[in-house]
């Protein structure tokens, strides 16, 4: 009898650990588990990122992942605008520098730079939630930003005077938004610059006269997408092509980075971007995954 109970303990016991090493090893080679942090293991350090503002809740987001994975790796994350991304990483002071445009050829030869576009993103208009103008012509548009028209009345809203709000120039959103919204058409200088999208949305959600333009990334309920020939700005425009005030996202490196001889923490961060876990946070946050 002792002999038969201990033959079905030493089988269960067998069993449970067989258990365990079967769990064991589906995890460690799931793509949950293995492919994400893989690239990782064993590493220590800081990465320095800054630039672009539309770049930083992906950045914070695979940053926090990363770190929780790895305690001996430090990852810090500035914005400033692609201008200051482009020129810091180009000089040395940051590993890794955010652009919503693409570096001139000069920056490029001046700097070294290797480019890895990431994802593309929509610029949009928007106002406050409470202005009933929610649609506008290019031609309305331009004339708005260029302080030929200064009245919302002008564009069917109320006799109030319109607050226009703009990014510095060395911003990226600004840029494209400029070229491919403004046919490139000079904007007034009575425009009130802001920073950053963040501080973009901030704005123009606590002045209800005013109209400026983010990230499609950053749309939410806080301000009101504005409709330009018909078309408000939102990803599912952006991915059909039909909203068509569109950039890449760029994480620019110092030297050779677009051959792949990064090194490091740098090249480990931009090879997560374009991992099936990359893309998947890529496109939760508002923007379109890009291929290598």
């Amino acid at each position: 009898m002792f002999w038969t109970i201990l033959k079905k303990e030493i089988a269960t016991l067998k069993c449970s650990v067989l258990l365990v090493l079967l769990i064991f090893f589906t995890l460690f080679n799931s793509p949950v588990w293995a492919e994400p942090m893989a690239d990782f293991i064993g590493q220590a350090g800081v990465l320095r990122i800054s630039g672009g503002t539309a770049h930083i809740p992906v950045m914070k987001e695979v940053a926090k992942l990363i770190m929780q994975a790895n305690p001996d790796i430090q990852i810090s994350i500035a914005g400033g605008g692609s201008g200051a991304g482009i020129k810091q990483v180009g000089e040395g002071l940051v590993d890794i520098g955010n652009s919503g445009r693409r570096p001139t050829d000069n920056e490029i030869k001046k700097y070294g730079l290797g480019l890895n576009r990431w994802a593309f993103d929509g610029v949009g208009v928007i106002v406050n939630r409470d202005n009933r103008v929610q649609a506008l012509t290019r031609a309305q548009l331009q004339d708005i930003f260029s302080g030929r028209l200064t009245n919302w009345q002008d564009v069917g809203g109320l006799d109030k005077e319109i607050a226009v709000f703009t990014r510095d120039e060395g911003s990226g959103t600004r840029k494209v938004f400029w070229k491919k919204a403004l046919a490139k058409k000079v904007i007034t200088n009575k425009a009130l610059v802001v920073v950053s999208n963040g501080a973009m949305k901030a704005g123009v959600s606590h002045n209800p006269y005013a109209i400026g333009y983010v990230s499609v990334g950053y749309l939410d309920k806080s301000v009101a997408a504005v409709a330009l020939d018909g078309v408000k700005p939102s990803l599912e425009t952006v991915q059909k092509g039909e909203y068509t005030v569109v950039r890449g996202l760029y994480s620019n490196t110092k030297g050779t980075a677009a051959k792949g001889d990064r090194e490091g923490l740098t090249k480990s961060f931009i090879d997560f971007l374009f991992s099936p876990t990359g893309r998947e946070i890529i496109s939760r946050k508002g923007l379109i995954p890009a291929s290598r």
